[in-house]
């Protein structure tokens, strides 16, 4: 019996819809891939699947995505596949790389320097305009300059294109733009481009050069974009242009997975994929391999939900119908539900629950922590280091620029050029026990742990390459030049510890065990997502949460932040559908409708009776030439309260309440809920948030 071809056991072990989007090599086509069916796999194996019959020609494929971990992890499935010449890169490093190539025939002189963060230039911006910023504000005027360039404004037309958006900083879209105008005239006089920069310039050559986009044309003729829902204006245009007029491009999202509305990311682009490009093959992918039914159910039943309000409210707002996901894995635990007291004993609770699955022999590489703001994770820091837990925080320090990982790097790479290929994993031990590393992990926390940990994390790589590429095929020197590609990637290796991350750097990973929590009003939906577009990515964030889990879920809240404190916390509306009858006594209800105020005349200062001028003297009640009426300690009180609140939620303080309406409380002193809710700044999502903690303050101060 002759053996099978090559290219058709790349399609081995493929389901229907996978096999068809690995056969589908031209025209194009749109992937539709619920969390967890195995899309990295399908798309692939389609690349390998073209290379290998000859359709497609390595050099001419380029496969996007938006982490450079994913990209590397792509380059590493096409390696073992065969297809190690495709490129996969993020549309910034494509981009860059383009730049670098053609920058010199197309602008001259060399290229200028890129800035790796924007704060400096940020502040120094400001500065000369005479602004006071702290770090909290330059971070969100950073963002906002930002999410302008990727939407292809100027600092000219942003301020009528932001009509309507939330003010950063507190500053007014005028001060915004007149930084934006700022940091762009600073950064053009010390020859400096951002990373925005990079993907602007390239779409201003391929526009205005045709030799240079004719040549970038004959260089790619297929194209696959990944995680295609979070696409930006300005990484659309540059698509377009990489395109020309061809149609060789395969796109792949999921549109429940839109959580990065807030960067400029629209799904727009996937959901009218099919109405830009007429005749485009369309393939769902809804087996979901990752997780249990009993976990699916949860997702399911989350975006269902959301369905039935809509369709209730006849809520117009831009909602597809999501994909309905079909478990292929065995029945696994129910989710569980835990209302705590205070958000120290629930991170005890979570603390208590890991131990039992360890126990259970879950690895602690295998169980995750995930929250909604970063400000979160100092509880859960300190429960698992009492309970002698280790943990590992995403987005603390990278992993290739440990110190032990540097000197493992050093010694790997001398050791590759003096030792022969025989067991290549068994060699990096030997090299790395020079280092400390010992097959049984140290039983103390703290600083040898974590040492430990990272060499241990690349002895697990060696292992892992080993089994997938053979040993015939796997060598020291080859190992080293892998974790050199990983490193210039960050693509890191599985560190042993308990992840804590955000439910938004969580995106595109997998746990066995997923422990979501925090889960109360004001943190899930955030306090500041007061319209129905963001509640509604609110609630895709939590879908994301969910479908992180394999195996295990455990979802928990606390009524109140601290031990004896006022149990005021209401769990998350999203519990509504999703809980048994009898986990916690406390169900969300949406606030009664406050009346429209009636129209009146120009506001008027209640001292002087002159005219109000500007929304700050709007909000008092008073112009800034009249004299505060407040108890200095009353607004002492109001202003340590906000801190707390905007530090627990890692929100900037006056997206809890501006200074303007601070003093506006502490000079009304309103004593209900009505006469707060009567004040300027005071709607009624913030009423229900905060009013009781506002009226205690008062009647405290």
């Amino acid at each position: 019996m002759s053996e099978q071809p090559f290219e058709e056991r790349i399609l081995d072990g493929l389901d229907s819809e996978q096999r068809s989007v690995a056969t589908s090599l031209s025209g194009p086509l749109c992937v539709l891939a619920g969390a967890g069916t195995g899309k990295t796999r399908a798309i692939t194996h389609r690349i390998a699947y073209g290379v290998h019959t000859g359709v497609y020609k390595p050099q001419q494929v380029l496969a996007v995505t938006f982490t450079a971990r994913a990209a590397a992890e792509m380059r590493t499935r096409l390696r073992d596949l065969g297809a190690g010449g495709v490129q996969a890169r993020t549309f910034h490093a494509a981009a860059l790389r383009q730049l670098q190539y053609f920058w010199p025939q197309a602008v001259g002189g060399p290229l200028p320097a890129l800035v790796d963060h924007k704060a400096q230039l940020i502040a120094e911006s400001a500065r000369r305009l005479r602004l006071s910023t702290d770090r909290a504000a330059i971070r969100d005027v950073a963002a906002e300059i930002e999410w302008a360039k990727v939407s292809m404004l100027t600092p000219d037309n942003y301020t009528a294109a932001a009509a309507g958006r939330a003010e950063p900083a507190g500053m007014d879209l005028t001060t915004v733009a007149r930084v934006f105008t700022a940091y762009e005239d600073l950064k053009i006089d010390r020859n400096l481009i951002d990373f925005e920069d990079v993907l602007l310039t390239t779409v201003g050559i391929l526009q205005e050069d045709e030799k240079v986009a004719a040549t970038v044309r004959s260089q790619y003729r297929h194209f696959v974009v990944d995680e295609y829902q979070d696409v930006s204006p300005l990484q659309q245009r540059l698509l377009d242009l990489w395109l020309g007029e061809r149609h060789e491009l395969c796109v792949v999202g999921d549109a429940s997975q839109t959580i990065y509305s807030f960067t400029g990311a629209t799904s727009r682009h996937l959901l009218e994929f099919t109405k830009r490009y007429e005749g485009a093959q369309v393939v769902k992918l809804v087996r979901d391999y990752r997780s249990t039914p009993q976990v699916v159910r949860l997702a399911n039943t989350l975006l269902a939900a959301r369905n039935s309000e809509a369709d209730r409210r006849a809520v117009d707002t831009f909602w597809s119908k999501p994909l309905e996901l079909i478990a292929q894995r065995d029945a696994g635990p129910e989710p569980a539900f835990t209302e705590c007291s205070d958000d120290d004993a629930e991170a005890a609770e979570v603390a208590r629950r890991i131990g039992q699955l360890r126990e259970a022999g879950v690895a602690a590489s295998e169980i995750a922590i995930l929250y909604r703001t970063n400000g979160q994770s100092e509880a859960y820091e300190q429960a698992l280091a009492s309970a002698g837990i280790g943990y590992q925080l995403r987005g603390g320090e990278r992993f290739f620029a440990r110190r032990e990982v540097r000197d493992a790097l050093l010694q790997l790479r001398a050791a590759a050029r003096v030792q022969g290929d025989d067991d290549v994993p068994q060699q990096v031990r030997d090299v790395l026990a020079s280092l400390g590393y010992t097959s049984a992990a140290p039983q103390n926390s703290g600083a040898v742990r974590e040492k430990w940990e990272s060499l241990a994390a690349l002895v697990g790589l060696a292992d892992e390459i080993s089994a997938a590429r053979g040993a015939d095929g796997f060598t020291l020197q080859g190992f080293v030049a892998e974790l050199e590609e990983r490193s210039a990637a960050q693509h890191a290796p599985t560190v042993q510890g308990v992840t804590l991350a955000s439910l938004h750097s969580a995106k595109g990973l997998e746990w066995d065990a997923v422990f979501l929590v925090g889960l109360s009003e004001g943190l899930m939906p955030i306090s500041f997502a007061d319209t129905q577009e963001s509640i509604d990515e609110e609630r895709r964030l939590l879908y994301v949460g969910i479908t992180r889990a394999r195996s295990h879920l455990f979802l928990s809240w606390s009524t109140a932040r601290s031990p004896g404190g006022r149990a005021s916390r209401k769990p998350s509306r999203f519990l509504d559908v999703l809980r048994p009858a009898g986990s916690g006594t406390q169900a969300f209800r949406q606030p009664k409708a406050r009346q429209p105020r009636k129209a009146a005349g120009p506001a008027l200062c209640r001292v002087c009776r002159r005219p109000l001028s500007t929304g700050s003297e709007r909000k008092m009640g008073r112009c800034s030439e009249c004299p505060a009426t407040y108890e200095e300690h009353t607004f002492e009180a109001l202003r340590t309260w906000r801190l707390e609140e905007a530090r627990e939620k890692d929100v900037p303080a006056f997206v809890v309440f501006t200074d303007a309406t601070l003093i506006a409380i502490a000079e009304a002193r309103p004593q209900t809920l009505d006469e707060l809710g009567d004040l300027a700044g005071v709607g009624s999502a913030k009423l229900e948030r905060y009013g009781e903690s506002v009226l205690d303050i008062i009647g405290d101060s």
